[in-house]
Formats: structure tokens, sequence, C-alpha cells
């Protein structure tokens, strides 16, 4: 597996920075968080605006087929326009709309679930979000909503946490159990859900990085047979692939968050002076800036071997292979999130006391990392999941 990006890969990078560096200023995440509560424009906590600029290039597009209007390219694509955004803390729908809803009517919707919303994502005018979190931490099986069976049906009854850019989604895919108990990994089914419909009450949440999320509860919600994604009771086999793809993702999105992080640490040790000298010569600050920058690398090693290895196995169309993806992906993202909070912490300290302000951006970018460490599982989770998944 070679870690390095290919001829179109930089040119996708060098268009993405530029692109992003352009439209993306890091005060962004202040004006929305600053202006939410007074303005309808900022309740979104993202430009719908640049979500469609994005989706001109054709980014919001890279991982779906050509005949949903999609590119047809690959994770390692999209890592690089992940990272880049990450650079810039750009809030925008990608980890819910396209990672996570998308990918979840691309592997388990009917064809007809995928021609009424896939085309939308790809030209931007459509946005989703997966429902399926109902405490602080990832567990995606600890699901108490239910989906009673009625004679049209099914009648949702529950409630959702932290639904990423579930405020103003045009569209919700909803986990609800269909059998079982709590826990259980069967028994799980998906629904395609109108926000517009009734019995249904979104509250908007500001998380601590600023974005996007929302509480939603469902009382007696009824929706169609039709609106089932995949088979009954077999949500998890789609979820699976799913979280990993999208954890893949956001790994790709925390390299770029450490990665501007470190530059800007780095910059500040070549500027900033004190007892007459620049604090970048004392020798604990370098030892701490070495550790930060091996870190980084490692984590973007990592992250980009877990990018190759899905779409390799995505492309790879033989038999009895073994397949070690889903264990390189968790490994992945126990590092990045590791990775990242040292980086955010050395950060904060080598700034000193104005890296304690909200005048200073350094701050920023620790909070997103916070968010996007216990996203989808922290780094203790991965661990245990690695194990799991060696047989220890």
């Amino acid at each position: 597996m070679v870690l390095v990006l290919t001829e179109e890969q930089e040119l996708l990078k060098r268009s993405a920075r530029e692109f992003v560096n352009a439209t993306f200023a890091v005060n962004q995440v202040r004006q929305f968080r600053d202006q939410a509560a007074e303005n309808d424009t900022f309740r979104l906590r993202y430009s719908r605006k640049h979500w469609q600029q994005m989706a001109e290039l054709g980014w919001t597009g890279i991982i779906f087929p050509e005949q949903y209007g999609g590119l047809g390219l690959g994770y390692a694509e999209l890592g690089v326009v992940l990272e880049e955004l990450g650079r810039s803390l750009a809030a925008q729908p990608f980890l819910s709309t396209v990672l996570l809803a998308g990918n979840t009517l691309l592997l388990g919707g009917n064809e007809d679930q995928k021609q009424e919303w896939l085309p939308g994502i790809c030209t931007g005018e459509k946005t989703l979000a997966l429902a399926f979190q109902e405490s602080g931490r990832f567990s995606p099986w600890q699901v108490n909503t239910r989906a009673e069976t009625t004679t049209d049906g099914f009648k949702i009854s529950g409630e959702k946490r932290f639904v990423l850019d579930g405020y103003g989604a045009d569209q919700l895919v909803v986990l609800a159990r269909t059998s079982g108990s709590t826990g259980d990994r069967d028994g799980l089914s998906l629904f395609l859900v109108d926000p517009d419909a009734p019995d249904i009450s979104i509250s908007d949440v500001q998380l601590l990085d600023s974005r996007n999320a929302a509480l939603i509860e469902f009382d007696g919600t009824e929706v169609s047979a039709q609106q089932l994604v995949g088979e009954l009771g077999k949500a998890a086999e789609i979820l699976e692939p799913v979280f990993d793809c999208a954890i893949a993702g956001l790994n790709a999105e925390l390299v770029g968050i450490m990665s501007e992080a470190f530059e800007r640490t780095l910059e500040y040790l070549k500027t900033r002076q004190q007892f007459g000298a620049l604090i970048g010569t004392f020798q604990a600050l370098k030892h701490r800036a070495a550790d930060m920058f091996c870190e980084r690398e490692h984590a973007l090693s990592m992250t980009m071997a877990a990018l190759r290895a899905l779409d390799d196995k995505n492309n790879d169309k033989s038999d009895g292979k073994s397949d070690d993806t889903s264990l390189l992906i968790s490994a992945a993202k126990a590092r990045t999130s590791d990775a990242a909070n040292l980086i955010g912490r050395e950060s904060i300290q080598m700034f000193g006391g104005i890296g304690m302000t909200d005048e200073e951006d350094i701050g920023l970018f620790m909070k997103r990392a916070r968010v996007a460490e216990i996203t989808l599982g922290d780094s203790n989770f991965h661990r245990q999941r690695f194990a799991d998944l060696s047989g220890f």
C-alpha cells in the first residue's frame, strides 16, 4: 500500500486548499456561534451557499456512482477534501449527509430511494441526517426508540440525541427497534422520515465546537412500509460498513485539524519572544514540538492507510481474502483521537495565557478536536473494538 498522493490527488488537494482558504475563515466559527440565537440564517451553523459551491466542484458526489450524479471516485479522494476542510474548521454537513445518511441509502436503500435522494446530495440541493444515537457516547445498538407495526406501516416513538446536522435537514434516516431488546444487534430497522411530519419535535443543539446537532423526539410518528430502508430488523448489516466509512472520513478531518493547530503553534514558537529569546529556541519546547510532529505523522499515515484499505475493499472482486479494513479503521481512529488530544493540549500550553482566550483561534481547534474525538467512538471504544475484532 503506497501512502503518498497520486498526481490527481495532489491536484485535488491544491484546488481544495485554494477554495477553502478563499471561502472559509476560521472566524466564521464565532460568527455562526454568536449569531445563531438571533438570526435564523445562522441557526444551521453552516452555509447552504457554500455547500452548493462545493457540490458544483463535485465534492459532495465524490464517493457516489455516476448514475446518481456522483464522480465515482474513492475515499482517498474524499479524505483529501475533508483534511483541507478540517484545517479551516469549515462546518459543512459532509459527515452527516454524505458519509452517514447518504451512504446508508447507497448501501441499503432500494433503487427508488437512491434515485430520489442521492442526486440531490450530489447537487448540493438536499441535506440528510442519520438519527441513531440516544446517549452521550457512541453505542449504536443501544436503541430504545421503537417502531411498532401498524396496518399501513409503522409508528415510531422515542428520542434521538446529538443528531449531527439534524436541525434543518431535508430528510431523516431514523434507526428504530422493531424487535428484540435494548443492546441487541439484531432487530433494528431504518426508516426515511420527513422532518416536517406530524408528531416530531426537533430542537437545535449547539455542541462544544459550535456545530449543528439536534434533539429529536418521535411521538407515534407514522411512516409507510415504503419508507423502510433495507430489510426489516437488519439495519446493523447496513450500518456497520457505513460507520466504518464515516469514521475513516472523520479521521481525515481530524488530521487536518491537528495539522493546522501544529503548524500555527510552530509559527508561534518561531516568532514569540520571552526572556530576550525566541521561545522556539528553548530545548524543552523543541522536544514537545518534535513529539507533536511525530504524532501527527503517525496519525496521517494510519489515516491514509485506512482510506486506501476502504477503496481496495470496495474495488476488490475476489473472494476468500482476509479483510482487516475494520481493524485498520479502528486503529486509525484511536491513534488520531489521541494525537489530536495531545496536539490540542500542547498547542494551548505553548500559546500560554492568550491561548485560553476566545480571541485566539487555537482554542477553536482544540474544541473541534474534542468533539471529533468522541464522535463515532473515542480512542477507548476503538481499542476495545480492535481487541474484539482480533479475537481477544
